[in-house]
């Protein structure tokens, strides 16, 4: 590991210890959400990832092992406001955009804000949504708005979408399109817990679920402020290479026919800094990057038909890449 005054002869600057510490916020985050959600410590770190680099999550598994239950944890430990969408074939972009009511008393409109309008929100199963109501999801993820017959409305910050799906059940679902796909930063797959923990799931349930007890550890202004910080995390021109390089392999690899788009360079750029400051540093490494490269790009590929019959995974062609591209040494 390159010593500090190495990183600041490179141009990184050293940690301002008046700015919010993300290291310790981060691992308070964490830390909290455990006392509900068993073990998978790697996947709570990848959602806190994903809120402090101003990203959405898509949390992709089979029914009951906690995907609608961790974004609920994640939005108790912040003191922000927090809306509950299902996702159902009626679902209209209005039931999640809000309306304009006219109001007789006064005789003018009124704009009545939907469960978008908020910090967090957690869109339940959304592939069971239409394209027509995933679609009014891509201006608030990308642009942090909303338009309502032709005026444009805020988002509140921090925002977060928290999306759920089930990749097993296909009847009444429909697919998410690559372009909505691009939208989240990450994909996270919980998967099942071992056997001890499933025997502490059934100890730590038995009476209540401490998801009712569960209290904030920071609010939303805390957020922004970490958010801010993550920003200024130094990268050095290797590693900034070394991940363009990554994200270029995705597009002449021979299983994919899709490859990763600029966005995706964005996202896993922003998403190495943030796990380097949750790591404690104020520079990335190239194992910060490769740590990233699949919850971050893997979902944004379309892999080839030869690809999908002999059932090779997204993860497993990330892993390719991530092999053959050659890793910086400094």
């Amino acid at each position: 590991m390159p010593s500090r005054q190495a990183n600041r002869k490179n141009g990184s600057k050293p940690m301002n210890t008046s700015q919010p510490n993300v290291r310790q916020a981060a691992a308070a985050i964490i830390d909290n959400v455990a006392k509900v959600i068993v073990g998978k410590r790697d996947t709570l770190e990848l959602a806190v990832a994903a809120l402090l680099c101003e990203g959405h999550i898509l949390l992709e598994d089979v029914p009951g092992v906690g995907k609608t239950l961790l974004a609920k944890a994640l939005a108790r430990s912040l003191s922000c406001e927090f809306r509950r969408i299902q996702f159902t074939p009626d679902l209209l972009p209005s039931d999640v955009t809000g309306i304009n009511h006219y109001d007789q008393r006064s005789q003018e409109f009124r704009y009545v804000p939907g469960p978008l309008m908020a910090n967090i929100v957690l869109a339940d199963e959304i592939n069971r949504a239409t394209p027509r109501t995933q679609s009014c999801l891509l201006e608030a993820m990308e642009e942090r708005q909303v338009t309502v017959e032709r005026e444009t409305r805020a988002l509140p910050r921090p925002f977060l979408v928290v999306a759920t799906q089930n990749p097993i059940e296909q009847e009444g679902t429909f697919p998410l399109p690559e372009a909505q796909l691009d939208r989240f930063l990450l994909t996270i797959r919980p998967g099942y817990p071992s056997a001890d923990e499933e025997a502490e799931i059934l100890t730590r349930f038995q009476r209540e679920s401490p998801l009712d007890t569960l209290r904030p550890v920071l609010d939303a202004a805390d957020v922004m402020r970490l958010q801010i910080r993550c920003r200024e995390v130094a990268v050095g021109e290797a590693v900034r290479t070394y991940l363009v390089a990554l994200v270029r392999a995705t597009r002449d690899h021979r299983q994919v026919r899709l490859g990763a788009s600029p966005r995706a360079s964005q996202a896993l750029y922003r998403s190495a800094q943030v796990l380097a400051a949750m790591r404690g540093r104020d520079f990335v490494l190239p194992d910060d990057v490769k740590a990233m490269a699949a919850p971050v790009l893997a979902h944004r590929l379309v892999v080839s038909a030869e690809a999908l019959l002999s059932g090779r995974a997204k993860e497993g062609v990330v892993a390719d890449i991530l092999t053959s591209v050659p890793v910086p040494v400094e």
